[in-house]
């Protein structure tokens, strides 16, 4: 059997943990060109105006469920998916989204409470192939891993977590940069710079400013990789 006939759109959400594992490993291999005519969407020229193309198209052959909405992409088991394009050395290439941040009502939330930790609490990490010197429909799908954080992972988010809320919840939102935390970030996510949302400011006063949302950072996703899939770590990471 060809990667193409063995690919097939899901009908319903996967039962299992199980079911959802052996739908992403029906993919390992497959080129996004493959997938496509399999689902009759078209292949963007460019990823760079077709952010979240790749995870939409394995949503379809996965099954998941939950659209645009503030919960797991498979809310039934409990698991989120996260592609990532990596190297020919699965490397990541970019740092990976988490989910929108909210900037005001935040005070006496807890990191149990947060989805942030809902959305990282399971995770089916799907490699692709990045590289952007190869057209996107020849990219192909890599070895898919289902992770969760490890205790030692889970309290870096949280303190991560809680020192970005802190700086919100005190009107310190516009001076949080990139560097900010060991494996969680705030950046800026809109489409424009019109896009504005409600902040806390320096006094307590709402302001306007760009929507945030939360990223992994690239050396935190490699270690994940690197210890789920067996890979070697480079040499300045361990």
């Amino acid at each position: 059997m060809n990667k193409q006939s063995a690919a097939t759109l899901a009908s319903a959400p996967p039962a299992t943990e199980k079911e959802l594992l052996a739908r992403a490993e029906q993919l390992i291999g497959c080129s996004f060109q493959q997938l496509a005519d399999i689902a009759g969407v078209a292949v963007p020229s460019s990823m760079r105006h077709a952010k979240g193309w790749a995870g939409q198209l394995l949503e379809l052959f996965l099954g998941a469920s939950a659209g645009s909405r503030a919960e797991q992409d498979f809310p039934e088991i409990g698991v989120e998916l996260k592609t990532i394009p990596v190297n020919l050395q699965a490397m990541p290439l970019e740092t990976t989204y988490v989910c929108i941040a909210p900037l005001t009502g935040l005070t006496g939330v807890s990191w149990e409470q947060s989805n942030v930790r809902n959305k990282l609490s399971k995770v089916l990490w799907i490699p692709i192939d990045g590289r952007r010197e190869v057209p996107i429909g020849e990219r192909s799908v890599g070895l898919p891993l289902l992770w969760q954080p490890s205790p030692t992972q889970e309290q870096m988010l949280k303190q991560d977590w809680e020192e970005i809320t802190e700086a919100i919840v005190l009107g310190q939102v516009e001076s949080i940069t990139a560097r900010t935390g060991m494996a969680l970030q705030l950046r800026p996510k809109a489409a424009n710079s019109k896009a504005l949302t409600s902040a806390i400011g320096p006094h307590g006063e709402l302001i306007q400013t760009l929507p945030r949302g939360y990223y992994l950072k690239k050396q935190f996703t490699q270690q994940i990789l690197a210890e789920g899939l067996g890979l070697e770590l480079p040499q300045s990471q361990k």
